[in-house]
């Protein structure tokens, strides 16, 4: 039932200015903090079936190579089992990874068992760990998170919800942390009052209540 009333569409890069941004602006200080030791933390909230997390994955090795030495980790959380099952799985068709640039396909996706489907390298998969969450009940982690992805999702919920949503997001993230969000998507309630807007859908965290 919950796959029959949930909305899964997504894309490898998808809205891809904020990788762009996370590359550029975010993941250069997060790797040199992993570098010295330090933990960072990334969540992919309403993930689907993979692609947003292994994005953002991809993201990071292009920063940091050698990102397995580190305390750096991604959650990627969805209320569909079926999805989060994709998403661990790691199998994608050849139309699914049309908006992967070609090096990235080459260096990061293998042949998997049938023609025309690719599977992730497992030093991406390692970076990601899939779990089952529904963002109206309880969240069985405290955080701090340093990047929230939560893009096309919340827009689904009736104003109050979202609001009560976005007021959750800011408690997770740590100040100076980030929240990507979508395209319709704008932050409503008393957590918008603790973000600067650093670009489009693009969010810092300034402070908290």
């Amino acid at each position: 039932m919950l796959s029959l009333l949930t909305t899964n569409f997504t894309r490898f890069y998808r809205e891809e200015h904020h990788f762009d941004h996370l590359r550029d602006e975010v993941l250069p200080q997060l790797a040199a903090r992993a570098k010295a030791g330090g933990r960072v933390r990334i969540w992919s909230a309403g993930c689907s079936q993979g692609q947003e997390p292994y994005t953002i994955a991809l993201t990071v090795l292009s920063v940091l190579p050698d990102v397995e030495r580190y305390d750096f980790k991604i959650l990627a959380t969805d209320i569909d089992p079926l999805v989060i099952a994709h998403g661990k799985a790691g199998v994608y068709d050849d139309a699914a990874i049309e908006t992967v640039a070609p090096p990235m396909r080459k260096k990061w996706f293998k042949p998997a068992g049938r023609p025309g489907e690719w599977q992730v390298d497992p030093t991406v998969q390692r970076l990601i760990s899939f779990r089952e969450l529904n963002l109206m009940g309880n969240w069985p982690f405290k955080g701090p998170f340093d990047v929230l992805f939560c893009r096309n999702v919340v827009i689904y919920f009736d104003e109050p919800t979202q609001a009560r949503i976005w007021t959750r997001y800011r408690d997770m993230l740590a100040d100076g942390g980030w929240l990507y969000i979508g395209h319709s998507e704008r932050l409503s309630g008393e957590a918008k009052d603790d973000f600067r807007t650093a670009g489009i859908t693009t969010y810092e965290k300034t402070g908290s209540k």
